[in-house]
């Protein structure tokens, strides 16, 4: 049997703790897994899994195997890699990044770079979490944040700017609004993950920290925004999701003069070490993308 294949499905079983899991993820039959699985001992000459009729677990020689299997792969990719002659990128990306920036803006982002390299094909996964990026098989991972997981590897590409909005219909019926500490007294929209809602607001180099009350709280920016849409309250939204309603007079900027911290928008993957050169090329172009890009 295929080595390679092999190692590949022994390193996913390692990840999944389940056959059935590598059977479903690689579009395999479990008995296909069992046979890789079998050659991958019967080649090292080593029991390298526990298997038991609940769970499925690494030896003491699988653990030590593991890493020097995945180097072995990695290695593996490189040559075929190099010994691609046609010098053209290829294979499959699996992208992560949030709903609102995957619909906004990541979608007309890559669009220019599918048509320069037909033979790359991009999955993208829209979800919040970054540190399961290796368990996912996340190839690349694009997060908004005042710094990078440490576990991870983050390359600037952006900067997300953000603003205070309402719509027209919920500032028409409510008290006007001048100051940061006007907001204590409206109904704001708060992200689900913060458990006290504070704002930070700056003009001219001067901060103020605000506490408001939010009636409705979500993990994800664009519900907020269609609830600002709906006149529901007040909201901090990124720019690069805002600006078209701003535009178009559906919502409003809110104390203009005061402007919500800024945060970095990353490129984020898991070790440079073996990463390939499609992986590569599309993180370049989106940073390039982006530097020229506003939105």
């Amino acid at each position: 049997m295929d080595r390679l294949t092999a190692a590949t499905v022994f390193v996913d079983v390692a990840t999944t703790g389940s056959f059935t899991a590598t059977a479903d993820r690689l579009n395999m039959s479990r008995p296909m897994v069992t046979r890789y699985i079998e050659t991958m001992e019967a080649w090292l000459n080593t029991r390298l899994l526990h298997r038991t009729t609940r769970k499925v677990s690494l030896t003491t020689a699988g653990e030590t195997c593991l890493e020097e299997v995945k180097q072995w792969l990695g290695q593996a990719e490189s040559l075929s890699e190099l010994a691609d002659i046609s010098d053209k990128l290829s294979g499959t990306i699996r992208l992560a990044t949030s709903m609102s920036f995957g619909y906004s803006q990541l979608v007309p982002a890559i669009q220019a770079f599918m048509s320069e390299h037909p033979n790359v094909n991009i999955d993208i996964d829209l979800q919040d979490s970054v540190a399961d990026l290796t368990e996912r098989q996340i190839d690349l991972a694009i997060r908004i944040a005042s710094a990078p997981d440490q576990s991870l590897i983050g390359k600037p590409i952006s900067v997300c700017e953000s603003v205070v909005v309402a719509s027209p219909g919920y500032l028409a019926n409510s008290s006007s609004i001048s100051t940061p500490l006007d907001l204590m007294s409206h109904t704001c929209l708060g992200y689900k993950n913060f458990q006290q809602h504070i704002w930070h607001l700056t003009k001219d180099g001067v901060q103020q920290s605000v506490e408001v009350r939010c009636h409705l709280t979500a993990n994800e920016t664009t519900t907020l925004l269609h609830a600002v849409l709906c006149g529901v309250g007040i909201a901090i939204q990124p720019t690069y999701l805002a600006n078209q309603y701003l535009k178009s007079g559906q919502i409003q900027q809110i104390l203009p003069d005061w402007k919500p911290d800024d945060l970095t928008i990353y490129a984020l993957y898991s070790s440079r070490k073996y990463m390939s050169p499609t992986v590569r090329a599309l993180i370049d172009y989106l940073s390039d993308y982006f530097a020229e890009t506003r939105w």
